[in-house]
């Protein structure tokens, strides 16, 4: 695949998956309305705006290492060329899905509608399910042993503290 259309290919998908799942969802469940919680509150709802943009950076540098170094993209039916191992993903092997669920925990600080909670632990229960039951095996019989040494030294959610750098 091209980079331009790995390109366009993923923006859209940019758009329908994590703008849907972490943009269009709490949308249609809160209305986006702020709930009127005490002054104290406004430290945490800056620090949920700040996990919300944390989240939008990281999938964009996310799906950018899928074109630029993988050459395609991340939706399973036009997959990358070679192994996205660089970048964030030296830190932890589901930066996007950690990205997607920080983005939907900011909105629950930012606006106090713990129904996002409820939410967020539904995507993260899918999410885990998604990628134990399809993601890495898909991987695994793609990859090899190439994926198989990275899966044994980079945590798939919890990051780690330095970057791994392959063999």
């Amino acid at each position: 695949m091209q980079r331009r259309g790995a390109a366009v290919i993923s923006a859209i998908w940019f758009v329908l998956a994590p703008g849907v799942v972490a943009g269009l969802v709490p949308w249609l469940l809160t209305a986006w309305e702020v709930r009127n919680l005490p002054a104290y509150w406004m430290p945490v709802r800056l620090i949920g705006g700040l996990a919300v943009l944390a989240g939008v950076a990281v999938l964009a540098h996310s799906f950018v290492r899928f074109v630029v170094e993988g050459f395609g993209t991340p939706v399973p039916v036009a997959p990358t060329r070679r192994l996205v191992v660089g970048g964030l993903y030296r830190y932890v092997r589901n930066p996007m899905y950690v990205a997607v669920l920080a983005a939907i925990g900011g909105q629950v600080l930012v606006l106090g509608q713990l129904q996002l909670l409820v939410y967020g632990a539904v995507v993260a229960v899918v999410v885990a399910a998604f990628v134990h039951g399809y993601e890495e095996p898909a991987l695994r019989r793609r990859f090899g042993e190439e994926y198989a040494e990275y899966r044994r030294a980079v945590p798939a959610w919890r990051p780690r503290s330095r970057p791994w750098a392959p063999r």
